[in-house]
């Protein structure tokens, strides 16, 4: 699958649909506030979840030691960002779909942009929920 590279110009035609886009008043565009979670949990400290807490929540929910589990985290964190930069899309259960909409070369990153569709049950097509982890091997 071939990646769309943006312009460098703002888009044409939608106004707002670049986040340097300026409406009628002059101001740039702002993100909307993310919603509270709906079961009424209180929200952690950071929006973004950092490979050590990432590694903390795989030990606590697969009962493996932090030394065994945390190689197996980042070796999955690189296939995972080397199968984007590729340009291929993610069909991960329960994580969802990830399709990628474009990708943009700059001198010191890559940005890509994507959309992620999660099932909104939270259960697998075959009824069982998606809290499945696998038994650890002694």
């Amino acid at each position: 699958m071939a990646t769309r590279t943006s312009k460098t110009t703002p888009s044409k035609g939608r106004p707002g649909t670049s986040p340097t886009a300026t409406g009628t008043t002059g101001r740039k565009a702002t993100a909307k506030p993310v919603a509270a979670p709906e079961d009424g949990a209180a929200r952690p400290e950071g929006l973004e979840m950092k490979k050590q807490e990432l590694i903390e929540k795989v030990v606590q929910l697969s009962g493996v030691k932090k030394k065994d589990a945390k190689p197996v985290v980042e070796a999955m964190l690189e296939v995972l960002g080397e199968t984007l930069a590729q340009g291929r899309g993610l069909n991960l259960a329960p994580l969802g779909k990830l399709k990628l909409n474009r990708t943009k070369e700059t001198p010191n990153a890559r940005i890509i942009v994507a959309k992620l569709r999660q099932n909104k049950s939270g259960k697998k097509p075959d009824g069982t929920g998606n809290r499945a982890v696998a038994e650890a091997a002694e």
